[in-house]
C-alpha cells in the first residue's frame, strides 16, 4: 500500500523552460536554439543545480563568450520568466492525494540561491512535508545518495512510496531504490497511472 507520493517540481508542477524568455531576446528562432545548446547548454545549468552559484556560472560564460554578454547574464538576471503558471492538472493531482491524507514530499533538481524565492512564488509548494534540493545538498538526480537522504530524513519506505518526474532516467533510478516510479508526460497520463497504483481513486 502507498502511503507517500514524492513529487519532482520542474515540469511536473511548475512549467520551466529558457525558451520563454529568450523568444523575447531573440528574433530567430535558429540562432536562440544554438545559443542553448552551445553557449549556455541545460549540461551547464546542470552545475548549478548542483550547488554552483549564480555568478560564477555567469562568469565562467561571460569569460568564454564574451560576446554574448547581454543574454548570459539575462540566463539568471531574468530567470523567473522562464517560468509559467502551475499545471493546472497536476496542481490539481496534488490536492486530492493532500485531501486523501498521503504524505506529500518533492525531490527537485533545483539551485538552491533561488529555491526559497520560487517557494513564496508558489504557494503549493507549502503542501509538501519536506523538500530535498539538490542544490543545497551537493548532489543531482539521478545520484541514488539524493534519494536516499530523503529516505532517511524523512523516515520514508521506498516501498511504500510512489516518486513522479518528468525525467525517465530519474523515475528509472528511483524504481532501482524500490519506487514505483511514475513518468511524467501530462496531468492525465500521471493520474491514470497513479490511480492505477491505487493512490487515486
Amino acid at each position: 500500500m502507498i502511503d507517500t507520493v514524492i513529487y519532482d517540481l520542474g515540469n511536473v508542477l511548475i512549467p520551466w523552460d529558457p525558451r520563454r524568455l529568450y523568444r523575447k531576446i531573440f528574433d530567430d528562432e535558429a540562432r536562440m536554439e544554438h545559443f542553448l545548446t552551445e553557449i549556455c547548454p541545460m549540461s551547464w545549468h546542470a552545475q548549478q543545480d548542483a550547488g554552483r552559484s549564480f555568478a560564477e556560472a555567469t562568469e565562467e560564460r561571460l569569460s568564454r563568450f564574451p560576446e554574448h554578454a547581454e543574454p548570459i547574464r539575462a540566463f539568471y538576471g531574468r530567470w523567473a520568466e522562464m517560468f509559467d503558471a502551475p499545471i493546472a492538472g497536476s496542481l490539481a493531482m496534488l490536492e486530492d492525494m493532500k485531501r486523501r491524507g498521503l504524505r506529500l514530499y518533492a525531490l527537485t533538481n533545483w539551485s538552491g540561491e533561488d529555491f526559497e524565492t520560487a517557494y513564496e512564488r508558489f504557494p503549493f509548494l507549502h503542501h509538501f512535508e519536506g523538500i530535498v534540493v539538490s542544490g543545497k545538498e551537493g548532489l543531482v538526480k539521478p545520484d541514488r545518495r539524493i534519494y536516499e537522504l530523503l529516505f532517511e530524513r524523512y523516515a520514508v519506505e521506498p516501498t511504500r512510496a510512489a516518486f513522479v518526474d518528468d525525467s525517465l532516467p530519474n523515475v528509472e533510478a528511483a524504481r532501482v531504490l524500490g519506487l514505483k516510479g511514475v513518468h511524467f508526460r501530462d496531468a492525465e497520463q500521471a493520474r491514470a497511472e497513479f490511480v492505477r497504483l491505487g493512490v487515486l481513486d
